[in-house]
């Protein structure tokens, strides 16, 4: 890719990365402050409303460049600050503002891309329990606390039934047949090197005596 498609390209991975985050932050209120259930298509609206505001920041920064650009043009003189720009900063201008509207097209692009605005939901439900789980884990390993001395238990416990609604239970029963199978390979490799062993053992026995 060019230089402008590489500054496309980085400029929506950026504002995907702020929107995966506003939505992440809307889940865990909506599922665990708040008791909601999670459903994906609210959030995919969520989502798209997130998204398009990127596009109008982007829009309005190309929009800030191209006054920058004409405001630049056929002044020669020296600059007196980081943003007082000249003719010799047009094509930069140009370049600049190009790029910001070619991440605001691909980012209303995904606004009307319901696989995209899906994908960046899951992403996002994924990114929540990731933070509930973290949450809870250190809950957890308060040593010695009882349930009447932790004044936080209930919020926590009201927490954790709710962070049932985020997890993906099929991806948690793939990720125990994957320890499973872990760890019947490593019962094989012992076995294995222990067979050896002993045959080592033995081969080493008979020499001695011969």
């Amino acid at each position: 890719m060019g230089r402008t498609a590489d500054a496309v390209a980085e400029g929506v991975a950026i504002a995907t990365a702020a929107v995966r985050l506003t939505v992440k932050n809307q889940i865990l209120v909506g599922t665990i402050a708040q008791g909601g259930a999670f459903e994906i298509d609210h959030y995919m609206d969520e989502a798209r409303v997130a998204l398009r505001a990127m596009a109008d920041e982007s829009e309005q920064a190309a929009e800030h460049l191209t006054a920058l650009r004409k405001r630049a043009r056929g002044r020669h003189s020296d600059p007196h600050g980081t943003h007082d720009y000249r003719d010799r900063d047009v094509r930069n201008l140009r370049r600049r503002a190009k790029q910001s509207l070619g991440v605001a097209t691909h980012l209303r692009e995904m606004t009307d891309d319901p696989e995209a605005l899906r994908a960046l939901v899951e992403e996002a439900r994924a990114a929540a329990w990731t933070d509930v789980r973290s949450n809870l884990d250190r809950r957890l390993r308060v040593e010695g606390m009882r349930a009447d001395q932790d004044p936080e238990y209930e919020q926590m416990r009201e927490a954790r039934m709710q962070a049932l609604k985020l997890v993906d239970l099929q991806a948690l029963s793939s990720e125990q047949r994957a320890r499973r199978k872990r760890e019947k390979a490593a019962e094989k490799v012992a076995e294995k090197d222990g067979s050896r062993a002993e045959r080592d053992g033995k081969r080493a026995l008979w020499t001695r005596r011969a």
